[in-house]
């Protein structure tokens, strides 16, 4: 019987081609769990820089991982990997490795605390192609169930170039792994494709593609493994092909968010085409006698005027945001159609520019909320299928028929059937429009010269405005406050600026009564390290309660990774009965990250809100900024906070998204605001 022990463990890393030192680096964290480099150095009685230099080493080698906290804890990878691959690489010690397995394992168990608590749930952003795919690779070969995919179909080629599908391909679980992914197919890009298929093994590999159907929005690109991780890109353009090499990705363990983007993958699966059928579909054109694509936009707009003025039954439309607008211009129509009994159902973003209009289009027909993307699509008695291609961004500047250029048309019965189904599906998870928009709350964002009847933080955090200045800044002028500060802090680190820098983007979310949610504002920060207090990611959350003087919009929950701010705000909020305590989270249980004119926040720790019987789930939450900038500025007094606040900010309305634990849900329109560059001074 061999003796079992440290001394066979070392045996074992040397053989990996570990030092001494890097060996007791290693089993030290494996005695002690996560620790930080200075932690290391004081156990191991070395200077800290000699310390990070072995840990940068053993991170390589594959054989230590850290996490995103800051500062920064480093841990060891389980054992029984590690032994794996002595095993791999040593085939002609397998017999001997193999019968010591179970006990050197047990030894190590003895003495390790790593295996006995749960992973931490962490967000990690990736930067720049190389690292993102990468990233993926290191997923398909730790693939043991399924591996689901979104992604256009540049991105798959891209995908191939970097060698990911012949890592799918010569898997060694790859007759027993599923591999799926969603794209869209056209006739521009069916050639990729069928290349693409090609390549893919004749025999033992369960490798299967879908393109969604008519009206159903894709969702980012994204890769999910096994149900416990996912990596998906932050920058989200449904409609540009072209693969950017500033891409953005965001990977996270959080098993609450890996599952609800599962249920956004397997309903769209559900609801997709077989993507050999598809490619079959659009070779021969079939059914070609009822189905024809309209290039002259003349045409196109004679055509369906034709067919909805016919309409007998039913119309079911899912449109932009502009779309409503014209249909509202037409009105006399629609007074025509419900004198004739004819159901009517828009489907369309609702913000502010169109509330009006749907408001008093529901006095006729059905209209319902959507996110933005979703593809232009009507059906007259479900007989006759219009789709229309995705509206140019300068519309405005454009003719407004445009977009009418390149119908497509179709009478086919199988096929209209089949997307009417899909937008009944989507009709039973939209909102209907809510007549309380944040604008309604907080008062206008801000824009305009003239004065502003109320400060936008008025209702929610009981400041009054002392006086507005709009028209005077510059986008400019606001970037540079930033700049500056950084020269000022390079020369002087100690300088308190008593100031704070950074983006924030506040939404009114109106979850579906099955959610077991009240309606609430959320309101996310990335704050900038040059900021007095430091770097922070905030997150606030307000409900409408009885207060005092009635009902109105409090904060009933705040929470931020920086404990000195969060030290600072609970002395600050003591002044104000109205305002919650602040509670401090780790740096993996709260990101918020900007990028552009996106913003993107997520948790990964349940939030109790008040009243106590509500509980806000680990979610994340998207804005899209769109529009043109708008810059402006206002002073505001609170009662918790001593002298005036100035707020300088250069910011967008914007499209929010969102996405539940449990299923996913897309918050209402330009519900939502975008400050993309925002300084806050005390003065």
């Amino acid at each position: 019987m061999v003796e079992l022990g440290e001394e066979t463990i070392r045996k074992v890393l040397k053989d990996l081609k570990l030092t001494e030192k890097e060996a007791d680096v290693y089993i030290l964290l494996g005695k002690h769990g996560a620790l930080k480099g200075r932690e290391i150095a004081k156990l191991m009685r070395r200077h800290k820089a000699q310390v990070y230099l072995i840990l940068k080493s053993l991170q390589s080698k594959g054989l230590v991982e850290q996490t995103i906290e800051f500062p920064t804890r480093f841990t060891a990878v389980p054992f029984d990997e590690i032994l794996d691959l002595n095993i791999n690489t040593k085939r002609e010690e397998a017999a001997l490795m193999e019968s010591a397995r179970r006990d050197l394992l047990n030894y190590w168990k003895s003495i390790s605390q790593t295996e006995y608590k749960p992973p931490l749930e962490k967000f990690v952003v990736i930067k720049g192609s190389r690292k993102i795919y990468a990233k993926i690779l290191q997923m398909i070969s730790e693939t043991k169930n399924q591996l689901s995919t979104i992604a256009t179909v540049p991105r798959l080629v891209r995908t191939d170039q970097f060698g990911l599908l012949d890592a799918a391909f010569n898997h060694p679980l790859r007759s027993k792994i599923q591999f799926r992914f969603l794209t869209e197919l056209s006739n521009q890009n069916i050639a990729a494709m069928k290349t693409l298929f090609k390549r893919k093994p004749k025999a033992s590999f369960n490798f299967k593609g879908k393109n969604p159907g008519l009206g159903l929005r894709m969702p980012p690109n994204m890769v999910i493994r096994d149900e416990e991780e996912i990596v998906f890109f932050i920058k989200h353009e449904p409609y540009k092909s072209r693969v950017e090499e500033d891409d953005m990705c965001l990977w996270t363990n959080c098993k609450s968010l890996v599952q609800a983007f599962m249920i956004v993958f397997e309903d769209l699966w559900r609801n997709s085409t077989d993507i050999q059928k598809k490619i079959e579909q659009i070779e021969t054109g079939k059914p070609v006698p009822t189905t024809c694509v309209i290039i002259d936009a003349q045409v196109a707009r004679k055509k369906y005027d034709a067919v909805v003025h016919l309409a007998e039954q039913e119309i079911i439309m899912m449109t932009s945001s502009r779309g409503l607008l014209e249909f509202w211009k037409n009105i006399a129509l629609l007074k025509v159609l419900a004198g004739r009994s004819v159901s009517v159902r828009i489907m369309a973003p609702i913000i502010s520019e169109n509330l009006q209009a749907a408001q008093e289009l529901s006095n006729y027909c059905a209209v319902r909320h959507v996110p933005v993307g979703y593809l232009e699509t009507t059906i007259v008695d479900g007989k006759h299928l219009f789709q229309f291609e995705a509206e140019p961004a300068n519309l405005e500047k454009t003719q407004a028929t445009a977009f009418l250029e390149n119908v497509f048309y179709t009478n086919n019965f199988e096929y209209v059937e089949n997307t009417k189904n899909m937008l009944n599906e989507v009709w039973k998870k939209a909102l209907a429009p809510s007549s309380i928009t944040l604008e309604s709350i907080v008062g206008p964002y801000g824009y305009s010269d003239r004065s502003l009847p109320e400060n936008p933080w008025k209702k929610v955090r009981s400041a009054t405005i002392i006086e507005e200045k709009q028209g005077i800044l510059t986008e400019k002028d606001v970037l540079n406050k930033i700049i500056n500060v950084k020269k000022i802090q390079a020369k002087d680190p100690t300088k308190d600026t008593r100031k704070m820098y950074g983006s924030l983007a506040t939404a009114v979310i109106h979850p579906p009564e099955y959610f077991n949610l009240p309606d609430m504002i959320i309101t996310a920060l990335h704050i900038d390290k040059q900021s007095a207090l430091g770097a922070e990611d905030m997150l606030m959350i307000a409900l409408r309660l009885e207060t005092p003087k009635g009902h109105d919009y409090v904060f009933v929950a705040t929470i931020g990774d920086n404990p000195k701010a969060v030290e600072f705000r609970n002395a600050a909020f003591a002044r104000s009965p109205t305002v919650c305590k602040s509670e401090l989270v780790k740096k993996e249980e709260l990101q918020v990250r900007v990028h552009g004119n996106t913003l993107f926040a997520g948790w990964t720790v349940p939030i109790p809100l008040l009243p106590p019987t509500y509980t806000l789930p680990p979610a994340c939450i998207l804005f899209e900024g769109y529009g043109e900038l708008k810059t402006g500025a206002y002073k505001v007094k609170t009662p918790w906070v001593p002298g005036t606040q100035l707020y300088e900010f250069n910011g967008f309305e914007a499209f929010v998204t969102l996405f539940h634990p449990s299923s996913k849900y897309a918050g209402p329109g330009t519900d939502g605001l975008l400050c993309r560059d925002v300084v806050m001074s005390v003065v």
